[in-house]
Parts: structure tokens; sequence; C-alpha cells
């Protein structure tokens, strides 16, 4: 039987992946996150919510190592970051012992908000920019 938070998953993931994604993904200003499909091995791409700090990219999954992208990550950690218009290549890392609510208060306000509403297992991912 399904759990709550089973049910908050299936719910968000299923808007994202038929509304959210597409619409956001067109956006020249929308922040977005290429992994490799651990699976297919094509590039997947997923609009995302971050602060390029210094050489690092900090961003909050919402749900942890269910999210597609966390799992893609695990698979491949080499990643690309677009941000304001331009691909960054990078190195990903995920960091579950991170105080993912305490990392969300430093990273832009509307999209952290919509991590915590609609998150249910938390957890930073730093990605780190090549030079």
């Amino acid at each position: 039987m399904a759990t709550g938070r089973d049910l908050q998953f299936r719910i968000v993931t299923a808007f994202q992946r038929r509304v959210g994604n597409p619409l956001l993904g067109r956006l020249p200003t929308q922040q977005l996150l290429e992994t490799t499909g651990r699976k297919s091995g094509e590039p997947r791409v997923t609009p995302i919510g971050g602060r390029r700090v210094g050489n690092e990219f900090w961003l909050v999954s919402e749900f942890g190592e269910k999210s597609q992208y966390v799992l893609n990550i695990k698979a491949d950690n080499r990643v690309r970051v677009r941000l304001r218009g331009v691909w960054h290549a990078g190195t990903a890392t995920l960091l579950p012992e991170d105080d993912a609510i305490a990392r969300l208060r430093s990273l832009p306000r509307a999209n952290s908000t919509v991590v915590r509403l609609a998150g249910t297992q938390l957890m930073t991912v730093r990605v780190d920019l090549a030079q």
C-alpha cells in the first residue's frame, strides 16, 4: 500500500515530467542540469534551481535517491549545468550528510520554498564546475 510520501512523490514527479519540466526547460534563463541517462546513455536535461558560489554550484534534490537525475549522477557524475544561458561542465557530488534544510536557506528563495513543500527526501548536490 502506498504511503503519503509515495503518493506525494508520484503526483509531484508526474506533474514535473508532463508539465513543469517541458515548460521550464524552454525558458532561456532557467538553470538546467544535464546528466547522462544510466540506462540509455543519452543526455537527460532537468530544470533545477540553485546557486553558484565561486566554482561550485549548489542545489537540493527534493526526492534524494529517488530522483532520476540523482540516480544518473550515481552512475556517472560528469554533468553539465546551464547558468544564464551558458553551459558549464562539472562533476557532481551527492551530499546526503549535508543539512539540506540549512542549505536551502542559502539558495534562491522561490525554488527553495517549492523544494521544501514538494520534497520528501531532501539531498544536497554540489557540482564542481570545470575551470
